[in-house]
């Protein structure tokens, strides 16, 4: 199995820069020195509180943020080649899926103004290739056909956030980032489109990083989970194995704070 993603040595430092009324300004490091690969056809787990640093790492994979130093290959890429101002190999490669998904679709925009958007910009297809794929991406997240001509306001949290993911499958990229994509969710809700996710990374052969401060939502999909603390991770290895015997302090304590998965035996 190859890699889809590989980092070495990540760093993101904040701050720092002079100014003539403050001097220079306290440098904060977000992400200290980060290296993981997610594996292609693997979700990948990422956990840790607040401030943790997990989703900055995220967003400089998707290029909202620049790194301050280290590398990064995407598909055995240079991250940098593939992010080059331009690119719509970058937006092919990869794709972002925001926790609020009705923050992160336009509310001008019909559902179908909203797919076409990468279906035109970044596949390059004629009108009559969008139509048929807007209809297959609402189908693939099992949204009815009506979908395409409603606004996003017209949707729960739980529908909203399908149609964020068939908008990151209409640019046809093999690597999600999916930052905290249902905590905003009932638990019903999260079940079910943590259901669908399973099912397109069977179905499309995706790799997803899935970044989540919710340790049973993140045990229940990932295949490996890396814990992060104060930016840097302390502990990685597959998700059964981390739960059951966790060898970092910070790892025990945080699963020691999280509800427990099944009730106790009484």
């Amino acid at each position: 199995m190859s890699n889809a993603v590989q980092i070495r040595e990540l760093v993101k430092t904040f701050g720092g820069k002079r100014s003539i009324f403050w001097g220079k300004a306290n440098e904060v490091q977000a992400v200290r020195g980060i290296s993981l690969d997610l594996m292609q056809g693997e979700t990948l787990g990422i956990v840790g509180e607040s401030g943790s640093g997990k989703s900055t790492l995220a967003r400089m994979l998707v290029g909202l943020e620049q790194p301050t130093s280290g590398t990064m290959l995407i598909n055995s890429k240079p991250w940098n080649e593939l992010a080059s101002a331009g690119s719509r190999a970058f937006g092919r490669t990869i794709q972002y899926v925001f926790q609020d998904p009705v923050a992160s679709l336009n509310p001008r925009k019909t559902i179908g103004e909203i797919l076409d958007v990468p279906l035109r910009l970044l596949c390059g297809y004629g009108s009559n290739k969008r139509a048929t794929r807007k209809r297959e991406l609402v189908n693939a997240v099992h949204m009815p056909l009506d979908t395409l001509e409603r606004y996003p306001h017209e949707f729960s949290g739980g529908q909203a956030q399908r149609i964020a993911i068939a908008r990151a499958l209409a640019a046809e990229a093999s690597i999600l980032v999916l930052d905290e994509p249902v905590s905003a969710l009932d638990v019903s809700v999260q079940a079910q489109v943590l259901l669908l996710l399973q099912q397109l990374r069977n179905d499309l052969g995706l790799s997803y990083l899935f970044i989540s401060h919710d340790l049973a939502v993140v045990e229940s999909i990932s295949d490996r989970v890396a814990v992060m603390y104060l930016g840097e991770v302390v502990e990685i290895g597959p998700a059964a194995q981390l739960f059951a015997s966790p060898q970092h302090d910070y790892t025990r304590s945080l699963i020691a704070s999280a509800p427990r998965l099944t009730p106790p035996e009484v």
